[in-house]
């Protein structure tokens, strides 16, 4: 099969859409319900800003990249060598765990359909 090229942190369970949710939108979701104490809700607030700093947005390239529509099921992997962003990763798994939000890392050489790709990063449709 292959070394793994791609790496994804999701939840364990299907959203209401049929897919299974990435770290980010778990861990904002828990905000958003007002379930993070302050060192929390920090630590998200200064991550989330790093990401929106230091990381493509792909919906910022392509607005319909995430469009149920038009890319139903889309969803984001990192590339295996953007070991700078997957590392930061840890602190937002912590957080779901912490609130029993089961998560797990997912690897694959070919996740599905690629319709964004940069650097660091590429969105899909699964197969």
């Amino acid at each position: 099969m292959g070394e793994s090229r791609f790496v994804r942190f999701q939840g364990t369970t299907r959203s209401p859409r049929g897919h299974f949710p990435g770290v980010f939108a778990l861990a904002n979701g828990l905000a958003r319900e007002g379930k993070l104490n302050d060192a929390q809700y920090q630590f998200l607030r200064a991550g989330n800003d790093w990401y929106d700093a230091n990381f493509t947005n792909p919906s910022d390239v392509d607005p319909t990249v995430y469009d149920p529509d038009v890319h139903p099921g889309a969803v984001a992997w990192f590339k295996t060598t953007a070991v700078h962003l997957v590392d930061r990763v840890t602190g937002y798994l912590e957080i779901l765990a912490a609130h029993g939000v089961a998560c797990e890392r997912v690897e694959s050489s070919n996740p599905g359909k690629i319709i964004y790709e940069d650097g660091e990063q590429v969105v899909v449709v699964p197969w």
